[in-house]
């Protein structure tokens, strides 16, 4: 639902939006010998199901990820899918990423007061907006949470318009 929203918001601001659900697809978030980096060339040929996902990236101009967060950082599934498409010469290294903004939105079934007591919500937004998006050449990481996310009642509805509003607003001031 979130997902959805985000997509229903960007497509409202006139974006044409492309989903990748690495579960439906049946991503392999392995890294194997073959999408390894290769630290004695710039040109290394890729998997055929990484070299796909790397078209993915290249013919979009942002990139939005919606995740779960489990101990404190992306599930498997997608650092998987980082660890093997947002690779040396594809994203960092000889060449990185062209997108002008990137944006994660994490959703977090405790609450913000939580994440900052312990420290959790610098230390999530540095490792993805400074150690990934900024790293692989994105200038404009940006990091969301939507706190409370397993609650019931009416919270739901209102995450639904936060990120249907994240998706709507996500190009502005580009």
């Amino acid at each position: 639902q979130i997902a959805k929203a985000v997509i229903e918001g960007l497509q409202a601001a006139g974006h044409e939006t492309e989903l990748a659900d690495l579960y439906a697809e049946g991503f392999d978030p392995l890294i194997l010998p073959a999408d390894e980096p290769d630290q004695t060339t710039d040109d290394k040929i890729y998997s055929e199901a990484v070299q796909s996902e790397i078209k993915r990236l290249e013919r979009n101009q942002g990139v939005i990820l919606v995740f779960p967060i489990w101990w404190w950082s992306f599930p498997a599934m997608l650092k998987g899918w980082i660890d093997r498409v947002w690779n040396k010469d594809v994203a960092y290294g000889s060449r990185t990423l062209k997108h002008k903004r990137a944006l994660a939105i994490g959703l977090s079934a405790s609450d913000g007061p939580t994440y900052a007591k312990r420290g959790y919500d610098t230390a999530i937004e540095t490792q993805i907006v400074t150690g990934i998006f900024n790293y692989c050449g994105i200038a404009d990481g940006r990091f969301a949470y939507l706190h409370h996310s397993t609650a019931g009642g009416e919270r739901p509805a209102g995450m639904i318009q936060e990120a249907y509003e994240m998706g709507r607003t996500f190009s502005e001031g580009l």
